[in-house]
């Protein structure tokens, strides 16, 4: 399974964990499209698998109906599948598998039947003390379905919750137990509850729509089902969600140094993101223009690489006044279902997503920025596709600092040894991408970059929040 993320990571770039939406609706209305169209704008978050579960409150106690399957949202759901799930409480995931298999059984929502009833979990986030914890639980019975540290969560609250008079402080047992990086939506029969590490690794946000309250990975979810942004979850939080006593929160597991993460601007979140009260969109032009201020270069067009490469592009633009163009175009098209051709040429993948305009580049010197360069291999690519369009130079700026150290908390940085920095000058680096001169941000820039924000850089740094597995945990 290594071997296998690696090369998909290669062609693909870098890869977040997962989405998580959940929804109450006070009203007693069905909430299973509302999810749908939820995830879909949660579709960049993960291109695996999705799936959705919901129960209805004033109904039989415990029945839920859930779904779920390999492929993009609009893959595994059809009219068919949300018109039979009946239910005004409900979660639902996307996913990407930095912690097990890509396989139909270790997709989300789980949902468990016990003794006090049921619960549908989603989780975001990578735990780095997953193995211990499963192979406690197993060796006092629990028979595992799926290979994810999701499962070990869903267990723990399970298990909490027969000594707890309520499911969320079954919930915050269980957190108190597990350490890395969450954001969880569950769903009891009668309460929506969220959680968030206590670091902040990964986002959570509340909506409100008319009688509904909603959680989200990211607030443009909100946007998209017509929502109104409420808060965020704070680091530390869970918050449950009630008709009668609307949303309660705990603050119990919060702790004074929270450590985001940093990706989330840089490359992950949409644009039209605001998480913890920093827009997303914002903080990429302002690394763009830290990057025309820290690397300049006298150059005649500046473009960025699709998508979170063209906001830095933009940034850089305006603080170097150098004019910002389009030299790309992206296929759109183009996901997880494309049937790679059976050839040796590397360069196929890249060539079928993105196209030069050789108009906008012919006979200049362009600026091309990328939001990371991880094994260099795509870089590369590029670089001589802009060259073989007839650019006379290639300046290459990158809008995050180099990757020099892996990501144990669901960004699947890989090993050392195969990242394009490690053990490697900057000048070697340059040459090994072909560009005529190459700047990185500088780490110093990443919390101006987000306004001041606590965040983890630990994969540039090496500098972790909390101390990291003895062994790479990620994968099977």
């Amino acid at each position: 399974m290594r071997e296998k993320m690696d090369s998909r990571l290669e062609e693909t770039g870098l890869k977040e964990e997962c989405g998580v939406f959940g929804i109450y609706d006070f009203d007693g209305a069905d909430v299973a499209s509302t999810i749908y169209y939820g995830l879909f704008a949660l579709q960049h978050r993960g291109q695996e698998s999705c799936g959705i579960a919901v129960s209805e409150t004033a109904g039989p106690k415990g029945k839920v109906s859930s779904y779920k399957g390999m492929g993009l949202v609009n893959e595994v759901f059809g009219q068919e599948q949300l018109e039979g799930m009946k239910g005004d409480i409900g979660v639902g995931h996307v996913r990407y598998s930095t912690a097990g298999a890509s396989v139909r059984e270790n997709a989300q929502p789980l949902v468990l039947n016990y003794v006090k009833g049921t619960l549908a979990l989603a989780h975001n986030g990578n735990l780095i003390n997953a193995a211990e914890l499963r192979h406690d639980l197993e060796y006092t019975g629990a028979i595992f379905q799926t290979t994810i540290d999701s499962e070990v969560i869903a267990y723990h609250i399970a298990r909490e919750r027969l000594n707890t008079d309520t499911v969320e402080e079954a919930v915050n047992r269980a957190c108190r137990k597990i350490k890395g990086a969450y954001s969880l939506v569950v769903m009891s029969p009668r309460k929506l509850i969220g959680a968030r590490d206590p670091y902040g690794f990964k986002p959570l946000c509340i909506g409100k729509r008319e009688h509904c309250y909603i959680l989200a990975s990211e607030s443009c979810a909100l946007d998209t089902v017509g929502a109104a942004f409420v808060r965020d979850v704070l680091p530390g939080e869970t918050v449950t969600i009630t008709p009668d006593k609307g949303i309660v929160s705990d603050l119990s597991r919060a702790q004074a140094e929270p450590a985001r993460c940093v990706f989330e601007y840089i490359y992950f979140a949409r644009p039209d993101s605001t998480i913890d009260g920093v827009g997303v969109y914002a903080s990429r032009i302002r690394a763009g223009r830290f990057l025309a201020m820290d690397s300049p270069v006298e150059a005649d067009l500046v473009v960025g690489v699709p998508e979170s490469g063209n906001a830095a592009a933009l940034g850089y633009s305006l603080q170097s006044g150098i004019p910002y163009g389009t030299a790309f175009v992206k296929n759109g098209y183009v996901g997880r279902t494309f049937i790679k051709p059976r050839q040796s040429s590397r360069e196929s993948g890249v060539k079928v997503k993105l196209n030069v305009l050789r108009e906008e580049v012919e006979g200049r010197r362009v600026i091309m920025i990328d939001d990371s360069i991880v094994r260099g291999t795509t870089s590369d690519r590029i670089v001589r596709m802009l060259r073989e369009a007839g650019a006379k130079e290639v300046h290459v700026r990158v809008s995050s600092p180099p990757f020099l150290w892996p990501c144990y908390f669901g960004t699947d940085v890989p090993v050392r040894e195969q990242l394009i920095a490690y053990n490697r000058t900057m000048e070697q680096i340059r040459q090994e991408i072909g560009a005529d001169s190459l700047g990185y941000l500088r780490v110093e820039r990443l919390e101006e970059m987000v306004d001041g924000l606590e965040i983890c850089k630990g994969c540039f740094t090496g500098k972790y929040p909390m101390k990291p597995p003895t062994e790479d945990i990620r994968g099977d």
